[in-house]
């Protein structure tokens, strides 16, 4: 069955449009908060180190001022910036649930409209109260947070196991792309119209793109309404001893699951390198090495861009190697994770080694970032392998882990700097590569590729 104009690869492309604008809507506060506050009242800087030269100058030139400032301290910034993450980490396992009961389609286009929606009104809320935007943006994360599970609930009804790596790639890396145009692009935005256009483009984007989503998407290939006879026959043969009938939801059996476990230790520890490389490597190039990445929209966005292509051409490696090299499923998951975990965690160490070179430090954080693209075809789909019915609910539950890494991370490796020294910062990226390590080797021991025995239909029978 050809790929090409089908209705599985149709679902892939939107998907990545969709994750594509969930990113962009995640990250375009980071940027606009820099306009949104008043000069006086921004974060406090630490002292910074001696140790390198100033390798920025800053020029002025003019730009538009126009945007309304608020007088939010450090610490405010810090409670707007953090609690999307406290409504994203709500919603994660009861997404899965919901999604595993009316379907992944309205779950996530609902999930994104909502997004869209508050981020329409972001500005609004900004106007009426720090209060307000807080709250705006908890909810934003609510919203996000039932998207991924939603996503993986689908892909149990539409990706044949050959061609998972493949789809799964293409809808996921839209995440990446979004990061990569976002940054500058935001930027861009602040600088020559107003902050408030930032959410008010984004959003509408996200409105328009529901409307897509709603017209064109189906839960399962039996209800799509223009699919081919061939393509429907040929996913649902690939799936036929995969998925389960049963209506109520293993929970003991599943969260009894060793290779389970393994998805979250891993997942856990890659998303605490991922976020300390989002949140503190910008901090420490401006800190210690003394050079400012915000102020070139490239650089920042350079490492996502890395990852983005790096999750491309891992999904087609990784099966190819399935399918024509005969590679189990269980190899290809465990070889690509451990590319993925612990080449970053050896970039991430080595920069705390480079002295003051600046241009190998961003060189070190791209490479780190684009290897970590690997693990999108290795744990990052391993649910699918393992039970193919309760994809959705296995994301949500090892999602929810994956968000305290950037809950509790950044936080701890502040209280780890406060002196700001080079061997300061040497023990936390000595942290992070270790819990990385632990994650990729854990994973190596106990992760699974077959189909578990709770997952599918006749366990149950079984078990009475």
């Amino acid at each position: 069955v050809p790929a090409c104009c089908s209705a599985r690869y149709n679902l892939a492309l939107l998907a990545c449009f969709g994750f594509f604008l969930l990113y962009a809507l995640r990250v375009n506060l980071s940027v606009a908060l820099v306009d949104m506050v008043e000069p006086n009242t921004s974060l406090a800087k630490n002292t910074t180190s001696n140790v390198c030269p100033e390798h920025s100058s800053t020029i002025n030139v003019p730009r538009n001022t126009t945007g309304e400032k608020y007088s939010w301290d450090a610490d405010t910034q810090g409670w707007i910036l953090g609690s999307f993450f406290y409504g994203y980490i709500i919603t994660q396992i009861p997404g899965g649930y919901l999604a595993n009961k009316i379907g992944g389609k309205l779950l996530l286009g609902f999930g994104i409209f909502g997004t869209s929606v508050f981020t329409l009104l972001t500005p609004l809320a900004a106007n009426l109260g720090v209060g307000y935007l807080i709250a705006v943006r908890a909810l934003e994360g609510l919203g996000e947070g039932v998207t991924f599970p939603a996503m993986h609930s689908m892909w149990s009804s539409w990706a044949p196991p050959l061609e998972r790596s493949k789809l799964l790639s293409i809808s996921y890396a839209g995440a990446q792309l979004g990061t990569v145009v976002s940054l500058p692009l935001s930027g861009l935005i602040c600088y020559y119209m107003n902050w408030v256009y930032v959410f008010y483009i984004f959003g509408a984007l996200g409105v328009l793109w529901w409307f897509f989503w709603m017209c064109l998407v189906s839960d399962t290939p039996e209800t799509h309404r223009s699919i081919s006879h061939a393509e429907r026959e040929y996913i649902l043969s690939s799936l036929k001893d995969q998925l389960s009938t049963q209506k109520s939801v293993p929970w003991r059996p599943m969260l009894e699951s060793v290779p389970l476990w393994a998805i979250v230790v891993a997942h856990f520890s890659y998303n605490w390198t991922f976020y300390t490389l989002l949140t503190l490597l910008p901090t420490y190039m401006k800190e210690i090495l003394r050079f400012d990445a915000q102020e070139n929209g490239f650089l920042s966005a350079l490492p996502y861009f890395g990852c983005w292509l790096c999750i491309i051409l891992s999904g087609q490696i990784a099966d190819y190697l399935r399918e024509k090299q005969n590679f189990s499923t269980v190899c290809v998951r465990k070889c690509f994770t451990l590319i993925g975990m612990i080449g970053p965690a050896v970039f991430l160490v080595a920069a705390g080694f480079i002295g003051c070179n600046y241009a190998l430090a961003v060189a070190f954080v791209t490479i780190s970032t684009t290897l970590g693209g690997f693990c999108t075809s290795g744990y990052s789909i391993n649910h699918l392998d393992i039970a193919p019915s309760y994809a959705g609910i296995l994301l949500g539950i090892t999602n929810s882990f994956a968000t305290i890494p950037g809950m509790v991370g950044p936080v701890i490796a502040k209280n780890l700097t406060h002196n700001n020294t080079v061997g300061e910062w040497q023990t936390v990226f000595y942290i992070a590569a270790s819990i990385n390590l632990f994650g990729a080797i854990f994973f190596a021991l106990f992760a699974s590729g077959e189909v578990q025995d709770w997952a599918v239909s006749g366990y149950h029978l079984h078990r009475n």
